[in-house]
């Protein structure tokens, strides 16, 4: 681990706060030591409840490198992901994080993710946005058609 990375990411944070530019996130991500992208958080300024830090730092990152699979990166985030890039970080295929505060931080300056928390682990039948199963006879057409292609692209 390069605590300087770590550091980068708290200096992203705060400047994106003194910069109006978002909320108090920052992210950077490496691969064999060399910065591939930074962001900050953009939730406000881009009007997009997506566009936390290390969300948008793995979209930067996949464009530089021309890649959905960031195998081999690590990132270093001001903060503990969030449950929604700690997902985004899984999907990207990130070696490691690393982080500076903790959720628990988070939460005492206003960002308290734990009700998301208690929703996954909640029963879909108890979450505050009911999550509705529709059964359709064509609700897999969509797979059949994705194992159907030859040229399809692992993800």
């Amino acid at each position: 681990m390069e605590l300087q990375y770590l550091q980068r990411a708290i200096a992203l944070a705060v400047s994106n706060v003194q910069t109006g530019s978002g909320g108090p996130f920052g992210a950077v991500i490496t691969r064999n030591g060399v910065i591939i992208s930074e962001a900050g958080n953009t939730v406000t300024t881009s009007c997009d409840p997506t566009a936390h830090a290390e969300v948008n730092a793995i979209r930067a990152a996949s464009l530089a490198l021309g890649t959905f699979d960031l195998v081999g990166c690590e990132i270093y985030s001001s903060c503990e992901p969030c449950p929604m890039c700690l997902g985004a970080i899984y999907w990207a295929h990130l070696d490691r994080v690393y982080f500076a505060a903790t959720r628990h931080d988070a939460a005492l300056g206003g960002f308290d993710d734990r009700l998301i928390y208690d929703e996954f682990a909640a029963d879909t039948s108890r979450r505050r946005i009911p999550l509705v199963h529709v059964p359709r006879p064509d609700a897999r057409a969509p797979f059949e058609a994705w194992w159907q292609r030859a040229d399809r692209v692992a993800y």
